[in-house]
Order: structure tokens, then sequence, then C-alpha cells
């Protein structure tokens, strides 16, 4: 297959800060970079999401502001609601970008990761979660954090890591395409 399609999923939920969405936005760009190397046509779904998911066009995306909660499953689901329609497995190769600050709907946290683990990453080629910010001021992993990390060892096409400022990007990116499972920068 020649062409991709490169979904981005982005919480825009009150607590990311601007700084956040610009890791985001670099993230994105150089993935999308990476991937019209490889490809004769990469087409980019942007997915964003509080509360309530939605497709939108790229100025949207970045730059149109959202004050709401936060679950993380709507923006999963919407995607394979995009894919369903309009990017079949057989035809496309279909990449997924998630960046977030690992805020999450405390009971959504173990849905996501059965989505991300039954429906989503089959259907993928790759697939990353980007947790952007200085991460939990505690400490610990964040609850999304947490389930993603238990659906890794089961998915070596799934990457995960952490990015606090944009000098680690060029350095997380290699190590995502290069190693195995998670990355922390």
């Amino acid at each position: 297959m020649t062409q991709a399609v490169m979904f981005c999923l982005m919480d825009v939920s009150g607590s990311m800060t601007e700084a956040m969405k610009d890791l985001a936005k670099r993230f994105f760009m150089l993935l999308h970079a990476f991937l019209i190397r490889r490809y004769k046509r990469v087409d980019v779904v942007f997915i964003r999401h509080d509360d309530e998911a939605e497709e939108v066009d790229h100025d949207t995306f970045f730059y149109d502001r959202k004050t709401g909660g936060t679950k993380v499953s709507t923006a999963l689901v919407k995607m394979l609601e995009v894919a369903a329609g309009r990017y079949s497995k057989d035809h496309w190769n279909i990449y997924g970008a998630q960046v977030s600050d690992g805020g999450n709907y405390g009971e959504d946290n173990a849905p996501c990761a059965a989505l991300l683990d039954q429906e989503v990453l089959p259907m993928c080629q790759q697939y990353v979660y980007i947790e952007v910010g200085d991460g939990n001021p505690s400490g610990r992993a964040t609850d999304l954090w947490s389930a993603y990390d238990k659906v890794v060892p089961a998915h070596p096409h799934f990457r995960m890591a952490h990015l606090s400022e944009v000098d680690h990007l060029i350095a997380l990116f290699h190590e995502m395409w290069g190693a195995k499972g998670k990355t922390h920068v």
C-alpha cells in the first residue's frame, strides 16, 4: 500500500495549556513529515476532545479553545468511526498519535485501555501516546498512563512517552521509532 492515514487525537480540555498544545503540534508535525517520506499519499484526521470528541480541521484542532472536562474514550470511539467510514485497513496504513496531559474521568480509564487493546491497536501500523507536561506532581503515573501501560506488552507497535520540553522532541521521536515499548523522556 502506498497510502497512509494519520489520526491525531488531542485532549483540549481546560487542563491542557497552550505550551502543552504547542508540544503536541510539534510532535504531530514531525510524525507527518516522517510519514510523507514513506508514502505517496498521507491523509491527516484531526480529532479533538474534552468530554466529547469531534473531527475538526487543522486550525480548529490547534487554535480553538475548549474548557470542558476530559473523557478520552470519546476520541478513540470517534477514531474508530472515521476509520470504519473512510479508511479500510485493507487499503490504508493506519497510524494513531494521541496527546494528553493524562487527566481523564476516572471511570473512563479502563474503557480506554479496552478500546485500545481490542479495537484501535489491531487496525494500526503504529500508535503512540504522548503525555505532555511536567507529569503528576505526586511523582506517580497518571491513571490514564497506568491503564495504557497494561496494554503495551501485547502490542509492540504501541509506544508511550512523557514529553515536557521541546528540546527533547527529536530524541523522543527517534527512540519511539527505533525502540520497543515505553519511552520516558
